[in-house]
């Protein structure tokens, strides 16, 4: 039996696709596969205390529910938003705008300039959520806790309540259509601006997708220390190495990246040639390239996280918490 290329396989263009039309929800769905290593990791790493390590690998566990539901939510009509504009750019955006952001390439989708844009806003709501998802990250760490490291006793306790997570449908057939539309011409408007225009213009080389994750990453964790800092219910002798292993995790990973991403430039760009050539002809190309973009520094950053970092920064919270 013949094994597809890796150029053709047509699980890879779907993912690439899905990292291009969504990177926010991409990123969320990455972290949800590299989550179910990240706790088992954390739980095996070797001269450290017991309760320090179910505490981040909870963390871990109540970051990476809270994460993808947040996004899952809230990247979908966006990125149906953006894509409204993809495909008819005309209706939406301003003739001079469409003439600045194609930037002299053959199609608006090849321009990079033109992803920039687009990409600030699919990639920006990583940004956005970090926040919100960092506090309720932290507000759901005790409970989580109780259900996967019961104490005896509090057995009781713990079958008392369930929360119990229902889907809503819209009350009206259409409605999600009408918010994707004022989504798109909100973000349009956006675009439309000298300003957005401008950032384009000066960025659009630059690794602002790497830029993007790694600021979100950084905002995330500064919004969950402050907020396991004031919480009242996470035990007060154990905030501390929690504190530290985010900022470890989170500093090693972030410097990491870019080391990684600096030294796979090369490499990346002769894999696009390579693809290029491949699916020569195909009218998905440059959604396919802008998705190598965007997937790559969230792949890095990923394996970095959840699974090369998570023994080091338990380790090194646990005794700095320690000597402190």
């Amino acid at each position: 039996m013949k094994v597809q290329s890796i150029y053709n396989s047509n699980i890879v263009k779907r993912g690439l696709k899905f990292a291009a039309d969504n990177g926010a929800l991409f990123a969320a769905t990455a972290t949800l596969v590299f989550s179910a290593i990240r706790p088992a990791i954390i739980l095996a790493t070797p001269g450290t205390d017991k309760k320090n390590k179910q505490y981040a690998g909870t963390k871990s566990v109540a970051s990476t529910l809270i994460g993808y539901l947040l996004m899952f939510g809230a990247s979908k009509p966006i990125a149906k938003a953006v894509k409204n504009i993809d495909e008819n750019p005309q209706k939406y955006l301003t003739a001079e705008a469409i003439k600045n952001l194609k930037a002299g390439e053959k199609t608006l989708a090849a321009s990079k300039k033109y992803a920039f844009a687009t990409q600030l806003f699919k990639l920006g709501l990583g940004f956005i959520i970090a926040a919100p998802k960092a506090i309720l990250t932290c507000a759901l760490i005790p409970p989580i806790m109780s259900k996967l490291f019961p104490q005896k006793e509090d057995n009781k306790q713990q079958s008392q309540g369930r929360v119990s997570l229902k889907q809503s449908t819209p009350a009206f057939t259409g409605l999600y259509e009408r918010v994707t539309e004022k989504f798109s011409k909100g973000i349009a408007k956006e675009i439309n601006t000298a300003r957005v225009q401008k950032l384009a213009d000066k960025f659009h080389n630059t690794r602002f997708e790497q830029h993007i994750i790694s600021l979100t990453d950084m905002l995330a964790t500064g919004a969950f220390i402050h907020s396991a800092n004031k919480s009242k219910k996470i035990e007060q002798d154990r905030k501390k190495t929690l504190i530290y292993n985010s900022a470890i995790a989170t500093g090693i990973s972030v410097g990491g990246g870019y080391v990684i991403d600096s030294l796979t430039k090369k490499p990346t760009e002769r894999f696009i040639e390579k693809f290029r050539e491949a699916n020569r002809g195909s009218k998905e190309i440059e959604k396919y390239v802008e998705g190598i973009r965007v997937a790559k520094p969230v792949l890095i950053l990923g394996t970095l996280y959840y699974i090369f970092v998570p023994l080091i920064s338990t380790f090194l919270a646990d005794k700095f918490s320690k000597e402190k």
